[in-house]
């Protein structure tokens, strides 16, 4: 079954090993067939700092913000999520996490309705939120410090789409020391399982 995928990128170099992952995983959905959409936040100049003004009209209508407006559209059109980042400090960079601050708004991602106490997921179109991310240290030292960047996406963001949403991380651990084999081999597996899904 083809999916509707939106590939969120997020990296400042365009020569980078993620720039390289982003690569990988637009050729495996090519191949499996899937609509594929793709944002690159610092290919567009997206301002990640959550104004003065967003925060006064946070509750407002999401049709009111035609700064994020293409950005919603393409949220509430996929029904895969597929995030492509490093992973700096423990969690995702800056312009990522202010991408989420700004885009994942009430009236997009939940709504709290009048005399509710929990909000209510409004993405539900979303079955399935993939992150491919590379870290500098291993898989023991980010275990170490919590894996807030994973905890932030399978907990949070998949709230937002719905329990049953499926989650899936790819990752590259040790790449400050990682060898161009074990570099090689992780974007062969980014290509491979994207085009599986």
């Amino acid at each position: 079954m083809s999916e509707r995928a939106l590939v969120v990128y997020c990296h400042p170099y365009e020569d980078s090993l993620v720039g390289a992952a982003r690569d990988r995983v637009l050729a495996g959905l090519a191949a499996a067939g899937h609509d594929v959409r793709l944002i690159d936040l610092y290919g567009e100049g997206f301002e990640p700092a959550f104004s003065a003004w967003e925060r006064a009209h946070h509750h407002d209508p999401p049709d009111t913000k035609p700064a994020i407006a293409a950005h919603v559209e393409a949220l509430r059109w996929c029904t895969t999520l597929v995030l492509v980042h490093p992973t700096w400090w423990s969690a995702q960079p800056a312009m990522l996490k202010g991408w989420i601050d700004r885009v994942w708004v009430d009236g997009v991602a939940w709504d709290l309705p009048e005399g509710a106490n929990n909000i209510r997921p409004l993405l539900t179109n979303i079955g399935r939120i993939v992150v491919v991310t590379t870290h500098g240290s291993s898989r023991w030292v980010n275990a170490l410090q919590g894996d807030a960047g994973k905890h932030l996406v399978r907990r949070s963001l998949r709230f937002l789409c719905g329990w049953r949403t499926r989650f899936r991380w790819i990752a590259l651990y040790g790449v400050d020391t990682s060898t161009a084999a074990q570099r090689t081999a992780f974007l062969g597996d980014v290509e491979r399982r994207m085009a599986r899904l």
